[in-house]
Formats: structure tokens, C-alpha cells, sequence
């Protein structure tokens, strides 16, 4: 019996408990961890959840960052293939933020103006009222500013204001009129150009309005402000247009110059009229050969000759020749002024080419057309060109 006792006791070793009764266990690390932290249960299930889903929301940034690439790279790949095709605007247009930036750079001023037109005299009264916000062109941040005013149909008549110092909000109150037919309103413009002054260099150009006089009801007195922009680097003077006709017959050797008419011719006496003359010459190998002119048409800036001239050129020097085709103005006491010209044959080009190539390309038929007079200096410098283009002649 007694062994059976202490093999019993052996085997089956008493259970610990407390003093409550209850059996006790060695926690885990973490929940020893737990333990120490002075917060309730609730409390650390909150923050654990609470960083959980900011780890989610980073994960997402990530992964829809990553693919908003991939996205744009596939575009800047479609819109590279089109270089060599259509258009690909949105690789070069900027950002409305930096096309904002570069508007503010180029804000030049506003100028305020006034326009009245008599129908009556046919003259145009522009008042310059004043600037504000002009651009500054001096080191002291200051300008010097002046307008100049005139008519594109009339460059070199030109008015200027007065120079008022350091200011960038000018005053002018100054007026000026201009003689202009009804009939050209619509084909003039007005230019104001603001100057900056300087007294031992040359004076800077602050900005322009130029106004489209077609676009303008003169109806009514105009006073308004406009902003000013970015002056033309050029002025191109309008000197008027020819209309004639060239035929040429291989078998005669006979080219026939017929001058019709010209309209729109550039002013060149003080009542604002012209006594125009036309006179044709032809060139060979760059030397002078034949001339001949019209009859004088007075007071007129659109005159009609419809005077023709037969001029002997052979076959084989037709692609040697030049065609000169100069408008002057008649004067009975002083020089006569030329007011344009223009020139065709195998060397010229554009519409003047053109012209030259139809009367070649039709034998016998007569060829009208249109033509802008140049300046002299242009069509001089163009005739001193050592180049040929030779043209495939018709066989007659």
C-alpha cells in the first residue's frame, strides 16, 4: 500500500495555484509587452488600427503614382511619333502659369486716345491724351516718354508730342489732323508709337497701337485706352498697284507691253494727288537697251492709260531680257519723283515670275495682271543679282 502511495505521488505532481485558487501561466513577449504600457485596451486597439490604415493610404499614393507615370510616358511616346506628322502642341505649348509670367514681362503701358472725323473737310482729328504704366527704359526706372502719329497710307508725314521728363504716366493733351479721303479709311491705319527719349543715343521704342481704320465707326467721337505692343521692326510703305498686259510672239520677235491702269498710288504732292507717268524699259545681259512712257495723267492717284508698246526681242534673247515697269510722279518745276517699280522676266519671282512664265507658256495671247509696286532700292538691288533661272521655251 505504501508503495502504491508514493508512486501515485510520483506520477501526478500538484497543480500551483494562487491564493484565489485560480491556476496562473507565463505570459508571452507580447503580451508582456502590452502590459507595460499604461494605456486601456481600447486605446492601443485604436492606434493600431489608426496605423494600419495610414500604411493602406501610402500604399495607394504609391501605386497610383507609379502607374500616373507609366500614363505619361505613353503619351510623350504617342505625341514624339506625331513630330513627323501632325501637330504636337501639347509637347511645346507651356504652362498657363508661365505664359501668365510671360505676359506681366511684356506689359509695355496703356495709351488713351481720341479720333473725330469730319465727313464734311475729310479730315481726321487724333487727340494723344496721356500714358500710364509705361515700361521703364531708364536705369532710374523712370522714362522719358514722346508719341509720334501718322497714317500707314502716308508714312512720311509723321506728328510728334512733346518729351516729358522721368515720368511713366505722361500727359499730352495734344492734337492732330490728317487729310484722308473717305475712300481710303478703309485701307489705312493709324500707328501710334511711344518713344522713349535720349538725348545722346538713340531714342528706345516703348510700344505701339495701331488701329485698323476699317475697323473703326467713325460715326461717332472715339475716346478709349488700348495697351500698347511690341513694335513692328518694319513699316512697309504702300506705293500703289499696276495692272498691264505682256504678249509676245516668237514668230515676229514682237513683245507687246500694254500699260492699263494703276490705283492707289502713293501721294506725292501737297494737295495729296499725283501726276502720274509710266515709263517701260527693257534690259539686256543687265545694260539698259529700249525705253518708252506714257502720256502724264493729272491730279489723280488712280489714272488709266490703256497705252500699248512693241518692243523687237528675238527668240534667242528673250530669256536674257528684264522687263522694268516704273511709276513717276510729273513735276513741271522741281525733278520727277519716282514713286515705284517693278520687273519681270526669267531672273524675278513670286507673281512676277509668274506673270513672265504665262506669257511665254501662251505665244500670241495677251496676259493681264496685277502687280504692288517696290521701292526703287529693292528692284535695283534685284536687277544687279548675277544668277539666271533659265525657263523651257514654247516651241512656237
Amino acid at each position: 500500500m505504501a508503495s502504491k502511495t508514493s508512486s501515485s505521488s510520483m506520477i501526478a505532481s500538484p497543480v500551483p495555484t494562487n491564493s484565489t485558487g485560480a491556476t496562473t501561466a507565463q505570459p508571452s513577449f507580447i503580451e508582456g509587452i502590452i502590459n507595460e504600457i499604461p494605456l486601456p485596451k481600447w486605446a492601443l486597439i485604436a492606434i493600431v488600427v489608426a496605423a494600419g490604415l495610414v500604411l493602406i493610404l501610402i500604399l495607394i499614393c504609391i501605386i497610383k503614382y507609379c502607374c500616373c507615370k507609366k500614363k505619361r510616358k505613353k503619351k510623350e511616346k504617342l505625341n514624339l511619333v506625331n513630330i513627323n506628322g501632325s501637330t504636337t502642341a501639347s509637347l511645346v505649348q507651356p504652362d498657363m502659369d508661365d505664359l501668365e509670367s510671360g505676359l506681366e514681362d511684356e506689359k509695355r503701358g496703356r495709351l488713351q486716345y481720341s479720333l473725330e472725323y469730319n465727313f464734311r473737310s475729310q479730315e481726321m482729328k487724333v487727340g494723344v491724351k496721356q500714358a500710364a504704366d509705361l515700361k521703364a527704359m531708364d536705369s532710374g526706372g523712370t522714362s522719358d516718354p514722346y508719341v509720334i502719329v501718322y497714317l500707314t497710307s502716308d508714312i512720311k508725314k509723321k506728328y510728334e508730342t512733346k518729351v516729358y521728363r522721368k515720368t511713366l504716366n505722361p500727359v499730352f493733351n495734344e492734337s492732330f489732323t490728317f487729310q484722308i479721303p473717305q475712300a481710303e479709311m478703309s485701307e489705312s491705319t493709324l500707328v501710334m508709337q511711344v518713344y522713349d527719349f535720349n538725348r545722346f543715343a538713340r531714342h528706345d521704342i516703348i510700344g505701339e497701337v495701331r488701329l485698323p481704320l476699317s475697323n473703326v465707326d467713325l460715326q461717332h467721337v472715339i475716346e478709349q485706352w488700348n495697351e500698347l505692343i511690341t513694335a513692328s521692326k518694319t513699316e512697309q510703305e504702300h506705293l500703289g498697284e499696276i495692272c498691264f498686259s505682256l504678249r509676245y510672239v516668237p514668230t515676229t520677235s514682237k513683245l507687246t507691253v500694254v500699260i492699263l491702269e494703276a490705283k492707289k498710288l502713293k501721294k506725292m504732292d501737297s494737295h495729296g494727288l499725283t501726276d502720274p507717268y509710266v515709263k517701260v524699259q527693257l534690259i539686256l545681259n543687265k545694260k539698259k537697251w529700249k525705253k518708252k512712257k506714257t502720256s502724264v495723267k493729272k491730279s489723280t492717284l488712280s489714272p488709266y492709260f490703256n497705252e500699248a508698246f512693241v518692243f523687237d526681242v528675238p527668240f534667242n534673247q528673250i530669256q536674257n531680257v528684264d522687263l522694268v515697269i516704273a511709276v513717276w510722279d510729273y513735276d513741271k518745276v522741281t525733278k520727277n519723283e519716282q514713286i515705284g517699280k517693278v520687273f519681270l522676266g526669267c531672273r524675278a519671282t513670286g507673281n512676277h515670275l509668274r506673270h513672265w512664265s504665262d506669257m511665254l507658256a501662251n505665244p500670241r495671247r495677251p496676259i493681264a495682271q496685277w502687280h504692288s509696286l517696290q521701292s526703287a532700292e529693292e528692284v535695283d538691288n534685284a536687277l544687279g543679282l548675277k544668277t539666271h533661272f533659265k525657263l523651257p521655251l514654247p516651241i512656237p
